[in-house]
């Protein structure tokens, strides 16, 4: 297939896909629509850390540390004065917080930086290590993180949290950063820097015999990963309109949502990141049935809290001894694959 042909495609399949998002946003419920843009969120947090995890090779734990940066500091510049004051009631917000406001946009953009800033602080010194010690250095800093968020009653209101934050995250909003984190994470692996983190991931000692800068290529994935993160954490706390660093809203057990997304849909495959959210998003509402009052067969069954987590936890471990690859495993979509399935079954 001509690379013309490629681009026709490829632009056709944009348009479809505004088209089918404005469908939905018109005349979907708010119910659905708000899933639809659950989607995109968990897109972006499967892309993010595909990079990293995926591509770059390096086991990562930290994730949801810069999803938790990325939101509170996109809503500590979209809450207004007036909304500050009235929430932070244990201590005062600090200067410049306290009064300044910034658009969703600029906010988004704002903590996707900082979020980026804490990657390379982390990563700097992290990524010196290798294997389980560099997981277990970035768990401790998104542990790190909650109980900062726990206690810093003039930054983060403490365990009260941040509550009636506007509700700016939509479909447009969440699908539109989406495209912006594939376009970037795409451009990447398919570039020599993506080259590079490929022959990194397979053998660290041989990349570094051929004259690649393991520690360099490796931290600036690593901080990409987390300016998308970032991107995520505000698109997600603007979504569910809170943040409460009690829950595991914005705790390690999204860090670990997010791993099953990647290996759900294919480790190292950003087509398979967004796969893995897609059903993630789906199922995680879909299972909410498990948690509540339950009639079978005459007989009536309470609903026990956390059982959806159970049961994602059951498909991670079949996933990972029966189907390790996930859906995609490594490979990407590309329309030249797509033209050669439609090709085979022509002929039988």
């Amino acid at each position: 297939m001509t690379v013309k042909k490629r681009i026709v495609l490829t632009a056709v399949a944009i348009i479809c896909l505004f088209v089918i998002l404005y469908l939905s946003q018109e005349f979907m419920g708010s119910y659905y629509s708000r899933i639809i843009t659950l989607i995109g969120i968990y897109g972006i947090m499967a892309v993010s850390l595909t990079l990293v995890n995926g591509i770059s090779g390096v086991f990562s734990l930290g994730h949801a540390g810069f999803i938790a940066v990325g939101a509170y500091t996109s809503a500590l510049l979209t809450l207004s004065p007036q909304q500050k004051e009235i929430t932070f009631i244990i201590e005062k917000l600090v200067w410049p917080f306290n009064s300044i406001q910034l658009p969703f946009f600029w906010a988004t953009l704002i903590g996707g930086i900082v979020a980026a800033i804490f990657a390379l602080v982390i990563g700097w010194p992290s990524l010196r290590l290798t294997g389980d010690y560099f997981a277990i250095a970035t768990l401790g800093f998104a542990e790190i993180i909650r109980i900062f968020a726990l206690n810093m009653n003039s930054l983060t209101n403490g365990a009260l949290g941040l509550k009636a934050l506007p509700d700016h995250t939509n479909i447009w909003a969440s699908w539109g950063w989406l495209l912006v984190t594939v376009a970037c994470v795409t451009s990447l692996a398919y570039s020599s820097f993506g080259r590079a983190l490929r022959a990194i991931r397979e053998d660290r000692v041989a990349a570094q015999a051929m004259g690649i800068n393991v520690f360099k290529h490796q931290l600036m994935a690593f901080v990409v990963g987390g300016f998308f993160a970032g991107i995520s954490g505000s698109l997600y706390a603007h979504w569910l309109s809170t943040i409460d660093p009690r829950t595991n809203t914005i705790g390690i057990m999204l860090t670990f949502n997010v791993l099953i997304m990647i290996v759900l849909g294919g480790l190292g495959s950003i087509t398979g990141a967004i796969i893995g959210g897609a059903l993630f998003a789906f199922l995680s509402e879909w299972l909410r049935f498990l948690e509540g009052p339950m009639n079978i067969l005459g007989f009536k069954i309470m609903g026990i809290t956390g059982l959806r987590m159970l049961v994602f936890s059951s498909l991670f471990v079949v996933i990972m001894i029966f189907w390790p690859r996930g859906i995609m495993g490594r490979r990407e979509f590309s329309w030249d694959g797509l033209a050669s399935l439609f090709k085979r079954r022509d002929r039988k």
